[in-house]
């Protein structure tokens, strides 16, 4: 019997989300992961965020069927530079422009400014998902790029990227997972005795004199967007340098995506001070952004944190991911979790050199894994 001819697929490369049908994204990416919607990432498109002097040149990878319907989509970006991406590759572009490359531009598969695991192939089936790589590898390949990246990419897509032969990369963030948890007392009551103390203790400063609000979708006021693009910029200015959202950006979400927002606003004396942004997945509390006005002791633990974690136990939600690396994470009851991101390297010899020094620094990160998990503050049983 014969073999049916494959089905018949186009493969492109757009020139952003935003000029892609929202529903036929959507059905790609599922509701589960705000980040990786059409709503998130074709308004860093509209604001400004990401485009024309940002480094970040949207350049989505899709795949069409015969009938001209998307049956597949990553988020991809041609980038100038490794800002804000938060899986660091400097030491890979000194060394290949040191022997002579041009390391930029590179094409990077991810959500910008969002170290956030998620879906980065965009598809029902395996073999549409295993096309966008073969694009992937193509636009590097036709316009003489160094290579491809795909960074915080979902534990379950990993094994395609192996399977196509990319070069793999992990790393780790803390997570809270919640047990069934019935508020944070319960919680409280899995650690140790001198844990207890000290997080009750850090949350009764943290919040003296203060008064702390909770607001979600139709709740949230323009003062709420002020306060929290006041925050943003002052840690966005001594973290990073510059904001990467702008403040169209901040207003956008607003308008588009305020059912998925929950900030946490600290007041003093009827001014805001202090405030967290965290998305709301299917399952996840997502921290986002944080920032202050002024310097109270443990404010930021208990807004990010502590404070996160009894929004996700009075949601029913099963983690809260509080961003990118913080090993102080450990003693507030976020537990180790791996990361993982995927590289397509185009000169062999580049390749070899990237995949010796991931070996080295993969037997680092288990070591460093295994001291972590031996660091939990939780009660031993038994």
């Amino acid at each position: 019997m014969a073999e049916a001819d494959p089905p018949a697929r186009t493969l492109s490369l757009g020139t952003g989300v935003a000029a892609v049908e929202a529903a036929a994204w959507d059905a790609l990416a599922g509701g589960g992961n705000p980040f990786v919607g059409h709503a998130f990432l074709a308004l860093l498109e509209e604001s400004g965020s990401v485009g024309p002097g940002t480094g970040w040149q949207p350049a989505p990878l899709l795949v069409e069927d015969g009938a001209g319907q998307l049956v597949a989509a990553a988020p991809a970006y041609l980038k100038t530079h490794s800002q804000g991406e938060y899986v660091f590759d400097h030491m890979w572009a000194d060394a290949w422009e040191r022997a002579g490359g041009a390391y930029y531009p590179k094409l990077q598969i991810a959500v910008p400014f969002t170290p956030v695991p998620g879906p980065r192939l965009l598809a029902a089936e395996i073999d549409d998902a295993t096309l966008l790589l073969r694009a992937a590898e193509a636009v590097v390949r036709q316009n003489d790029l160094s290579s491809a990246h795909a960074t915080f990419v979902a534990p379950e897509q990993m094994p395609l990227f192996e399977a196509a032969g990319w070069l793999l990369r992990r790393d780790i963030q803390f997570h809270f997972a919640n047990r069934g948890y019935r508020d944070f007392d319960d919680f409280l009551a899995t650690l140790t005795s001198a844990k207890r103390k000290q997080l009750r203790k850090e949350r009764a400063r943290a919040v003296q004199g203060l008064r702390i609000e909770d607001v979600s979708g139709n709740a949230i006021r323009p003062e709420h967007w002020d306060a929290m693009w006041a925050f943003y910029q002052d840690t966005g200015a001594r973290k990073w340098g510059h904001p990467y959202l702008t403040r169209a950006a901040f207003d956008m979400i607003g308008a588009r995506m305020a059912d998925k927002v929950l900030l946490s606003i600290a007041w003093q004396d009827g001014r805001p001070v202090a405030g967290a942004m965290h998305l709301i997945g299917a399952d996840t509390l997502y921290g986002r952004y944080w920032g202050c006005l002024i310097d109270i002791p443990y404010l930021h633990f208990e807004l990010c944190y502590y404070r996160a974690i009894d929004l996700a136990i009075a949601r029913g939600l099963a983690r809260v991911e509080a961003g990118a690396q913080g090993g102080h994470k450990l003693a507030r009851g976020y537990a180790p979790v791996a990361t993982w991101s995927a590289h397509f390297i185009a000169d062999p010899g580049f390749r070899r050199a990237v995949a010796d020094f991931l070996e080295r620094e993969r037997a680092a990160e288990e070591s460093e894994m295994q001291w972590l998990e031996g660091q939990m503050p939780f009660r031993r049983s038994g």
